[in-house]
């Protein structure tokens, strides 16, 4: 190599060693080897060269792009290496600290109504039966007494689905959880002790209606049961869930395909103000009744040898009465603001033993 080449080569050398960043080293590259870089003009000036002296001369000058090329690479390597270090350094995270405080999850105003619900009759001796969605005709309708002209079973009330169950039958989305007490009665021997909580369906949609919403049914069975254990059974319960030991409540004659007799169950509570327990107005809270015998028939168990009341409420309503709720919308809208408003942090403990016995 000449001597102007290895002066070439010493200096470029020098100048990648000393560069401090990946611009200083960008700058090095450009002067070298870039599209008028020093070694660059040498490589376009080997034309002029003689001939004799060419061969050598190009050989040396690829020797020399290819020092410094490499010389780059390393320099690159070497200070991409350092700036990643220095990143890990300052974005170091102390692992040992406490988390930064995070948003909390709440309970739906809806779980947490199932849930004091389910403690309040768990109290009581009850457990929690479950069924499915989809059911047929004669769970839903049939086997509780509902006739087939009754306004229940058109299809502006009720969602059919298509096709039918291995037995023929019809199949729908279950207009209240009522069939559970069917399946119950059907699938265990008496005495039976059960609530229903759940999904239903109905075509209705408004501020108070929705075509899916939550209902909860009873079912007591046992040979000894009474009237006066039904009544006893809600006034407990409303008193305790609405958290008013002395909560007017009254049981209103009324008529129930499932029931006989049938009674709806009104709570006190003030018009004007929405305040219950006060105020000398009535409000309808739930509809209630002793087993009809044709029901209990339907689901396996003699009437002749056992009776049984029965009760079922909406879930929403209930929800809505006790935490001043006007609108069941935003139920389901899933809008984060409200829940932060509404819901409730895991370890809220309600209290619920008011007014049980």
């Amino acid at each position: 190599m000449t001597d102007d080449l290895a002066a070439l080569r010493d200096e470029t050398l020098a100048k990648v060693e000393a560069a401090g960043d990946l611009a200083a080293l960008d700058a090095v590259r450009v002067a070298a080897l870039g599209k008028n870089g020093a070694v660059t003009a040498l490589m376009k000036g080997l034309g002029a060269v003689a001939p004799e002296q060419r061969k050598e001369r190009g050989a040396a000058l690829n020797a020399l792009k290819d020092a410094i090329a490499a010389a780059l690479d390393a320099r690159r390597a070497a200070l991409e290496d350092a700036a990643l270090d220095a990143r890990l350094a300052a974005e170091r995270l102390d692992i040992t600290l406490p988390p930064r405080p995070a948003p909390e999850g709440l309970i739906h105003p809806i779980s947490r109504t199932i849930e004091e619900i389910v403690a309040i009759f768990g109290a009581m001796g009850f457990t929690v039966a479950e069924g499915p969605d989809i059911e047929d005709d004669w769970l839903n309708f049939g086997a509780l007494n509902i006739p087939a002209h009754h306004p229940a079973r058109q299809d502006h009330d009720t969602f059919y689905m298509p096709g039918r169950t291995p037995e023929g039958r019809e199949k729908v989305l279950r207009t209240h959880t009522s069939p559970v007490q069917i399946r119950a009665m059907l699938n265990r021997p008496p005495p039976i002790r059960v609530i229903a909580p759940g999904r239903t369906y109905r075509a209705d949609h408004d501020a108070t209606h929705s075509p899916m919403f939550h209902q909860v049914e009873g079912l007591a069975i046992g040979r000894d049961i009474t009237l006066a254990h039904l009544k006893g059974c809600i006034v407990d319960f409303l008193r305790a869930f609405f958290g008013i030991p002395d909560l007017p409540v009254r049981f209103r004659s009324s008529y129930f395909p499932f029931t006989e007799p049938s009674m709806e169950v009104d709570i006190g509570w003030n018009r004007r103000t929405g305040e219950l327990g006060r105020g000398g107005d009535w409000l309808e809270i739930l509809g209630s009744g002793m087993v009809h015998p044709k029901v209990l028939e339907a689901g396996g168990v003699d009437h002749t040898e056992w009776q049984g009341f029965a009760f079922g409420m909406g879930i929403e309503r209930v929800a809505m009465l006790k935490h001043g709720i006007t609108d069941l919308r935003p139920f389901y809208e899933s809008d984060i603001r409200w829940l932060r408003a509404t819901g409730f942090r895991p370890e809220d403990v309600a209290s619920l033993a008011t007014g049980l016995n």
